[in-house]
């Protein structure tokens, strides 16, 4: 004999699989995460830019690649860069630095000297390139 009961639904969500799929994704994310921030090697292409105007209160420095340091002339020491790169932005009103590095300087040193001039306040960066071509 059968009894007919009358059929009674669930009204509640389950919540436990939602919760093992999204804590799977995160570890999955957490894994995957640092690989997405290695570089790919690329070579990249060559490209005409026109030139900038200058003016006379820009700074110019120079890495050459024996890793001495130039600014508009004068030979800097690496130590002494950032209380230089300071005294001068009090001193005049300057509006934009131009850095130039030689093709042969380590990566490092280049944002080293960035990294001193974003320190000092001077955020208008230019880097100056040579034309593909031309020697």
């Amino acid at each position: 004999m059968q009894t007919n009961k009358p059929k009674t639904y669930v009204s509640e969500i389950n919540v436990t699989p939602l919760v093992d799929v999204m804590l799977v994704l995160l570890i999955i994310f957490m894994v995957a995460a640092p690989m997405m921030k290695e570089g790919m090697k690329v070579d990249l292409p060559e490209a005409e830019a026109r030139a900038l105007q200058t003016e006379s209160q820009d700074l110019s420095i120079t890495i050459r690649s024996d890793r001495t340091l130039d600014i508009n002339g004068s030979v800097v020491e690496m130590d002494r860069l950032g209380p230089i790169l300071a005294q001068i932005k009090e001193e005049r009103n300057i509006r934009g630095v131009f850095l130039q590095a030689d093709k042969s300087v380590p990566y490092g040193t280049v944002v080293q000297v960035m990294s001193l001039l974003r320190s000092t306040g001077l955020n208008e960066l230019n880097l100056v390139t040579q034309p593909p071509g031309k020697k």
